[in-house]
């Protein structure tokens, strides 16, 4: 009996130890994603759900994700060629919306966190990309996540790298990357007090020479960005309530506005020869303000166009855009 009491006392032993659950293969999740309806448009920072392109999201594991999203057959800002193709710069959009739905939704971020693009590059692959048909194009994106950054505490997700490669119809035709951050409301105050002033811009030559559409490659003139001023080129949108660029309120140049106006000052320097882009690499180095106007400045070399964005004195942005 006193050997029974003793048993009693042993600690019970250890559970074995639960193997981690393998990661979905993403063909399988990717069967299951759909394409009916968006996902919110708080969830990408946007206010009209016409601008909305992700429609479905399913984690894998590991920080893994596979993702579905929609192209729209004629964007109104970014229509597709005439010979079907959309946009380029819809794959920057689509990398955009995936950075901040999935650390939104997947990941802690800090409540009301601002998102701040520090970098973005893309590749399409010219023989791959999808042409549009009758309907949009669905477009099938593998999503990994690596080198989270957190608070002090850890709770919250500060930072992180994205890298996703897009498919249609089982086929990939590009890859798109980028870092970003996520700041508080009082990180965020503090970064724009940092930012150069403005308020002692020079005053504005009287003299704007905004291009044609056909020039800088874009359907409409509200879609311009630049202007001529002066013999340099200048960042000054035609249209600050665009529903594509300005879908909702900034206290700062966003970095696709960024983008697309290099890829028209692009298309301007070389005489309409480099229009579309296949490939890019954006590195935002501090907040572009609309005013003063920042200057873009482009230098084609062959089939590569590097550019830069200048705004009192420093440079706020610089990048390559590559083409076919």
């Amino acid at each position: 009996m006193a050997i029974i009491g003793e048993a009693r006392d042993l600690p019970e032993p250890p559970e074995p130890p639960r193997r981690p659950r393998p990661p979905e293969p993403w063909e399988l999740a990717a069967r299951r994603l759909s394409w009916s309806r968006t996902v919110a448009r708080e969830a990408v920072h946007r206010a009209s759900v016409a601008e909305v392109l992700l429609t479905d999201v399913r984690a894998l594991g590991g920080d893994r994700f596979v993702a579905a999203a929609q192209w729209p057959r004629s964007h109104p800002t970014f229509p597709h060629g005439g010979d079907g193709r959309h946009h380029p710069l819809m794959v920057a959009e689509t990398l955009r919306q995936l950075g901040i739905y999935l650390p939104s939704r997947h990941f802690a971020t800090p409540a009301g966190a601002h998102f701040v693009i520090r970098d973005l590059s893309f590749a399409l692959d010219p023989a791959a990309e999808p042409r549009a048909g009758h309907g949009a194009t669905d477009v099938v994106c593998r999503a990994a996540v690596t080198d989270p950054r957190t608070t002090p505490c850890g709770r919250f997700l500060t930072g992180l790298r994205l890298d996703i490669v897009l498919l249609a119809g089982g086929a990939p035709f590009a890859r798109a990357g980028g870092t970003a951050r996520f700041l508080d409301a009082q990180a965020y105050e503090a970064a724009r007090r940092a930012a150069p002033p403005g308020a002692d811009a020079p005053p504005r030559s009287p003299v704007l020479a905004r291009p044609a559409p056909p020039l800088v490659a874009v359907p409409a003139a509200r879609d311009v960005l630049v202007v001529r001023e002066a013999g340099a080129l200048r960042l000054d949108p035609a249209d600050l309530r665009h529903p594509f660029f300005f879908d909702h309120w900034s206290d700062h140049v966003p970095g696709l506005v960024l983008l697309e106006a290099a890829r028209q000052a692009a298309a301007l320097t070389s005489q309409g020869v480099l229009t579309r882009p296949v490939g890019c690499r954006l590195r935002a180095l501090r907040f572009t303000e609309f005013a003063p106007p920042a200057r873009v400045e482009c230098v084609p070399h062959g089939r590569l166009c590097v550019f830069r964005l200048w705004q009192a004195g420093q440079r706020t942005a610089v990048g390559v855009l590559r083409y076919p």
